[in-house]
């Protein structure tokens, strides 16, 4: 490794106001090669502003930027790129409608006189993800692969492009556990390399797994800098959001729980996954766990009619129940967030108040217009009830929110419109620990006190043990094990899904 007083990137003093708000307060960050940075911070707490000014996509108020010999008191997209600052966003940026190779190659498509060299092109494609060992076609369309598979491309892409500083927003959260082992095989390849990496995450496992030293922001302010190896889960808890989090203790087997609300027999889906059979209970959080691609979130889109090409039966509330679109399940008060919610679940530039109100605006109607009363007003109750932080106003778009509250926002959508059911792929992916403290809660309040049967699917075993009342594992398409209340542990069910 380089000596770490080899200055690569040093940020000083940087500050940040938005609408008159000062976000960033004199903020320091030194980055040297050979060097991995662990940034923590709830979301809000300024972490995205402080690398989007390193990658010029915002202008700091004051403060400089050192790098490549020169002091800036401002980059560019262009000055930042020029300067080999690469950046990987943690909602896909990428084009779907492309194949791998050109997506790996956009902005430095190989070609001589104006012609595209499509040979040179798929040579790099594959020499990029032959460094990932990603075994993936590069003439697929991206918009075919599934987003683990998504975000792999998008690392591949900027390792491409030989970067000085690669900046890495919650890299893993879409990946399985081999994926996130090789990443992390190809990130110490890097790190020897003399290549300097941020690497943002709310893993906080990660951070002695692969981090040098850390780096925690509250409130727009540095409240942490230590040695990754040294630095305790509870330190950088209590340095993000001041005090520690008490771990969840599972109640015992069908304590919260009532009669079944959904049950599913011998489900099958191409090769998805087949064969599987379980049941939902009111007052239940029940999760289906799995590595990415063990066919857990397929199970969840299939009970909200997104594959009616299915077989196997369906019972909800004791009939039979065949959903062939998500319609059907919205009309049975089933009620859906998906991994991706920027793309697949919020209007982005719509307001907070109609992302939330888009499945009860029959309610909010008279004579097909819409009450913006009655919608502003139900945002403002669930925005207090969950701890949505925001200005408090029902016209923000809900695209200025952080990755949280634009869950807690899309949460409300169905508390709102009464569903019975919920299905949530990935919830808590890329959302901080406060937020996540707050979602956790807010599920298993709900499941409690309004008898609603929760379904999630996630590949992050410690959600699991935090919120789950039981858990079905799922591996290679199969059930392979169910455990229920204080029978479950990460060992057996890590274990199991590995099999």
């Amino acid at each position: 490794m380089f000596a770490t007083d080899s200055a690569l990137l040093t940020a000083s003093a940087i500050r940040k106001s938005f609408g008159g708000v000062e976000v960033l307060h004199g903020v320091d960050l030194h980055l040297a090669r050979g060097e991995v940075l662990a940034l923590l911070g709830e979301n809000g707490a300024g972490k995205s502003t402080l690398v989007k000014i390193l990658a010029g996509d915002y202008v700091a108020d004051s403060g400089s930027v050192h790098a490549g010999d020169k002091e800036f008191s401002a980059l560019d997209p262009i000055k930042s790129r020029a300067l080999g600052i690469r950046m990987i966003f943690q909602e896909l940026s990428d084009a779907p409608l492309l194949t791998v190779a050109e997506n790996i190659s956009m902005g430095t498509w190989a070609n001589k006189g104006g012609i595209v060299s499509w040979s040179k092109m798929q040579e790099r494609a594959k020499s990029a993800l032959a460094m990932l060992g990603i075994d993936i076609d590069p003439t697929r369309l991206v918009g075919t692969l599934r987003i683990g598979e998504r975000q792999l491309v998008e690392i591949a892409r900027a390792i491409s492009d030989n970067a000085k500083v690669l900046i890495l927003d919650e890299p893993t959260a879409a990946l399985s556990s081999a994926e996130t082992d090789k990443l992390f095989e190809v990130i110490n390849s890097l790190r020897d390399r003399g290549v300097g990496m941020i690497y943002i995450t709310h893993r906080l496992d990660e951070v002695g797994i692969i981090a040098d030293r850390v780096q925690v922001l509250r409130d727009g302010s540095q409240s942490l800098v230590a040695d990754a190896k040294k630095a305790s889960r509870a330190e950088l808890v209590t340095a993000m959001i001041g005090h520690e989090i008490a771990n969840v203790a599972h109640p015992e087997a069908g304590m919260h729980s009532g009669e079944t609300l959904l049950e599913v027999s011998n489900l099958s889906l191409g090769r998805a996954f087949s064969d599987i059979s379980f049941n939902l209970r009111s007052g239940e959080v029940l999760a289906l766990y799995g590595k990415v691609g063990s066919g857990a979130e397929e199970v969840g889109e299939t009970v909200f009619g997104l594959h009616p090409e299915r077989t196997g039966t369906i019972t909800l509330n004791k009939k039979a129940f065949d959903p062939k679109s998500p319609i059907d399940a919205i009309r049975a008060f089933i009620g859906f967030l998906p991994a991706d919610r920027q793309r697949l679940g919020a209007f982005m530039v719509r307001p907070v108040a109609e992302n939330l109100a888009v499945p009860s605006w029959p309610r909010y109607s008279s004579k097909g217009i819409i009450t913006k009363v009655k919608e502003n007003a139900a945002y403002l109750r669930w925005s207090d009830l969950l701890k949505i932080r925001s200005r408090n106003d029902p016209n923000q778009l809900i695209a200025t929110l952080s990755g949280g509250n634009q869950q807690k926002v899309l949460l409300s959508r169905w508390f709102e419109c009464d569903a019975k059911v919920l299905v949530l792929i990935e919830p808590t992916r890329g959302v901080d620990v406060g937020a996540r403290r707050d979602i956790y809660n807010t599920l298993r309040e709900s499941a409690k006190k309004n008898k609603i049967g929760i379904l999630i699917t996630t590949s992050d075993h410690e959600e699991v043990i935090q919120v789950a009342d039981r858990v079905v594992v799922m591996s290679r398409g199969k059930k392979v094990a169910e455990y229920e209340g204080k029978k479950i542990n990460n060992s057996d069910i890590i274990q199991a899904a590995s099999g």
